[in-house]
């Protein structure tokens, strides 16, 4: 009797300690451990090849860098250097003008190719795998292809094209006026698919009641996609016009390889500009000052679009 009435009372002993304070202190700090263990790696090379190196280009912009002489402290000249350049105002112009176009175009496009391959059929799948390859490609392949595409005589491939509509051959890469327009068009190209498989993404989401009563209701495809598609795509917008901003306005790899900032500095963009301030003419602490200026640029845009999707609708 005393046995069988002492066991329920330890049970309930149990019970209410693992009730009140749960797993041991030992097995919680295990569990919380675990993940920074496997992260460990990643963090430590992001510390190394990212985060110390952006500690050190913040603490050289407001230095002037004399390599084995020892830096100098110059305050805020190299910030005051770079931006009231004509060279940075024109880089600035140039970054703007690359990033609304590719931007706005990439989205239009990427839309509508998501547009025409919605669908589960397998075919739809190899298409869709097939215009992604852009995206995989290597930048510097990109532009190899691109560059001789855009040979600037009759007998290249995109003026063999416009001579068929009987226009007159373009320079392209080779002419101020065209140079900037053809490296937006290589960027819209490359951005295009992968904004179209988020596209895809949201589409899924869309309820298709409600297309269904819109249907019903007689309403063409193009009211559809009017009052049906993008209201549901709003979030995709949004996200996608941060992400198509900040890669428009990092764009460096393109114009390196395409035209160098030439011809006459038409295509000049920030990076490319940091690029040779830093590397070219060895002025490291102006070159950091502009990259300080571009990450702040991207912070801004960043937290703006943070807050704006935070707004209540």
């Amino acid at each position: 009797m005393t046995v069988t009435e002492a066991r329920p009372a330890k049970a309930s002993r149990d019970t209410g300690r693992t009730r009140g304070t749960g797993a041991p202190p030992g097995v919680r700090l295990r569990r919380a451990a675990t993940p920074w263990l496997f992260l460990a790696p990643a963090l430590l090379l992001f510390l190394y090849f990212k985060f110390i190196p952006m500690y050190e280009a913040v603490r050289m912009s407001f230095e002037e860098v004399r390599p084995f002489l020892g830096n100098t402290y110059v305050g805020g000249a190299n910030y005051s250097e770079i931006t009231d350049s004509p060279d940075f105002a024109e880089a600035l112009w140039h970054t703007v003008v690359l990033a609304v176009t590719q931007t706005a175009g990439s989205i239009l496009l990427g839309l509508a190719l998501a547009l025409l391959l919605e669908g589960q059929t397998r075919s739809l799948w190899f298409i869709r795998s097939a215009i992604f390859l852009p995206v995989v490609t290597a930048m510097a392949v990109v532009a190899e292809v691109w560059r001789v595409m855009y040979y600037p005589t009759e007998s290249g491939a995109v003026n063999s094209v416009l001579g068929f509509f009987g226009l007159g051959p373009s320079e392209f890469l080779n002419s101020p006026d065209s140079s900037l327009a053809s490296i937006a068009f290589v960027g819209i190209w490359r951005g295009a698919p992968y904004d179209m498989m988020i596209f895809l993404a949201g589409l899924a989401g869309v309820d298709r009641v409600l297309y269904e009563a819109s249907a019903v209701d007689g309403a063409s495809r193009f009211r559809r996609i009017w009052h049906v598609t993008l209201p549901g795509l709003r979030p995709v917008f949004a996200i996608l016009l941060t992400l198509a901003a900040i890669r428009g306005l990092r764009v460096f790899t393109e114009v390196f390889l395409l035209t160098n900032g030439g011809p006459d500095g038409s295509t000049e963009v920030l990076l490319t500009l940091t690029y040779k301030l830093g590397l070219e003419r060895n002025e490291l602490g102006v070159a950091a000052a502009g990259t300080v200026v571009l990450f702040a640029m991207l912070l801004v845009l960043t937290i703006a679009s943070r807050l704006r999707r935070r707004e209540p609708r």
